[in-house]
């Protein structure tokens, strides 16, 4: 009879903290915030216009002046940004759809005068990632730009630079390159030759007058 009676109690404690867990799912569950998806679609308004060529009336700008306001756009942004990590830890789909994660994990890629911050910010993406919440894509495109911010070599190959002669692009200090695709392949990312291919194209026709100027009429593609 006495091993019964502590067979329920046991059973009763069980099913109590099964109660409290689920509550405490529930306290933590998180809300859509739709002000922060707001402000962070306005911010990266700004933030695209600082990251291309100067486009539009930004021509007009010495190098000087477009230095000048790159560097600022980037600098005011990432204060900001580090208010809305510390108060909300990485920006997910959760708290602010896919559109409003992709533009927090877009803007902290651009934030390399800080490297730390991005660090930071990586640590909590990778559990965000773990649980769906996060594009394992930009996971990865992160953790290239924080490796080599920070003396590294890159891991995905996804940070490249481009030979002003031809136009190529080709990847920045990789390790292992070898088995690169296979480390692509596991976060989602497409072989690196499509990958560098595009980038190509994409520099190529930035930059189109300036190529056609010393006779390259097509980007060089692998």
């Amino acid at each position: 009879m006495k091993i019964i009676f502590i067979l329920i109690t046991v059973g009763i404690l069980i099913a109590g903290c099964g109660k409290k867990d689920d509550q405490k799912a529930v306290a933590e569950k998180v809300e859509f915030n739709q002000e922060l998806t707001d402000e962070l679609k306005k911010m990266v308004e700004v933030d695209q216009i600082a990251a291309f060529v100067p486009q539009g009336k930004y021509k007009e700008w010495s190098a000087e002046k477009w230095d000048s306001f790159k560097d600022s756009v980037f600098t005011t942004h990432q204060k900001r940004l580090k208010q809305i990590f510390d108060e909300y830890g990485f920006v997910g789909f959760d708290l602010a759809g896919e559109d409003g994660s992709q533009n927090f994990w877009l803007m902290v890629q651009h934030s390399d005068h800080n490297p730390e911050f991005q660090k930071e910010v990586l640590e909590k993406m990778k559990t965000e990632v773990e649980n769906e919440n996060a594009k394992p894509t930009n996971y990865g495109l992160l953790v290239d730009r924080v490796r080599l911010n920070t003396g590294e070599k890159q891991v995905y190959g996804t940070q490249v630079t481009y030979n002003l002669k031809t136009g190529q692009a080709y990847p920045k200090s990789l390790e292992d390159s070898v088995n690169v695709n296979v480390r692509r392949s596991s976060i989602g990312l497409e072989p690196i030759e499509e990958y560098l291919n595009r980038m190509t194209e994409m520099h190529f026709e930035m930059n189109k007058d300036n190529y056609l100027k010393i006779g390259v009429t097509e980007p060089k593609l692998y």
